[in-house]
């Protein structure tokens, strides 16, 4: 999946079930992650404002711990 489409899936489901989104919209940030990386989906998760819409945690990188 790329960047758009994952952008057109959740703007759809934003679109279609509003508050309800959260399952389906996690379902896209999960494939997001598995497929392009953490970053990718924290920057879709910033860009919708998911963490605070629908509670979307980022999540933190690889090796970024101490």
């Amino acid at each position: 999946m790329t960047i758009d489409e994952a952008r057109q899936r959740i703007q759809a489901a934003i679109d279609q079930f509003g508050s309800q989104a959260a399952p389906m919209i996690d379902l896209v940030i999960s494939e997001v992650r598995s497929g392009q990386g953490c970053e990718t989906a924290n920057e879709l998760i910033d860009e919708f404002d998911l963490e605070l819409q629908f509670n979307i945690a980022p999540t933190e990188p690889e090796g970024s711990g101490d």
